[in-house]
């Protein structure tokens, strides 16, 4: 009886399974690996960028929060400098008003003490601090002692100009009168040293 061994011819071909059923399941570990880590790797990466998406939401509106509160500043010194400016002017005003209001109080007040005897005025004209006066004199003394009147008063710059004077005669009683126009510059009180004063400093000079 013959027999026929059949495992000897089986045994290169199991061998061979085996050895590919190895490299496969070697091959389906490296990819479940490279997968896992792939995946770890994406989902570590997904939540360092969500942290810092939140990170920079959180920095963007306390940026926008305080944009808004310097704006709101802003706006409050824009307010308060338009204020000031409005209360400035208004001081501006007022003084202009009450020197406007003092200024001819004190000028006319200054003219009508420097008056004296036997002069009057006919007429006065004032052009910013320019003031120009006609009247009428019975002597040349008077209109020189009005003149150095009005320089002694401090409120007149020096020097007093006498622009004109022309002689009128009266029928009654017989007499001259003398009609003059004179040219002074008004000033602030105190700006100036009276004459009196100037007077008396080449005085004590000497």
């Amino acid at each position: 009886m013959i027999r026929i061994n059949l495992l000897a011819v089986e045994r290169p071909a199991a061998k061979k399974r085996v050895v590919a059923l190895q490299t496969g399941q070697k091959l389906t570990i490296c990819c479940s690996l490279i997968l896992a880590l792939a995946g770890a790797f994406i989902g570590w990466r997904y939540l360092s960028m969500s942290r810092d998406s939140a990170r920079l939401d959180g920095a963007i509106a306390a940026a926008q929060q305080e944009t808004a509160r310097l704006h709101s500043m802003i706006q409050q010194v824009q307010q308060f400098e338009q204020r000031r400016a409005q209360l400035q002017q208004r001081v501006v005003l007022i003084e202009q008003l009450r020197k406007g209001q003092s200024g001819p109080v004190h000028m006319l007040d200054q003219i009508s003490r420097s008056l004296p005897p036997m002069l009057w005025l006919t007429d006065l004209k004032q052009t910013g601090d320019a003031v120009v006066i006609d009247g009428r004199s019975s002597t040349l003394t008077g209109l020189s002692d009005f003149v150095g009147n009005l320089e002694a008063s401090g409120y007149f710059k020096r020097s007093v100009e006498i622009v004109s004077t022309t002689t009128e005669s009266l029928p009654q009683p017989p007499g001259e009168l003398i009609k003059f126009t004179i040219k002074a510059e008004f000033q602030v009180p105190g700006t100036a040293k009276p004459a009196s004063q100037a007077a008396a400093v080449p005085a004590n000079g000497h």
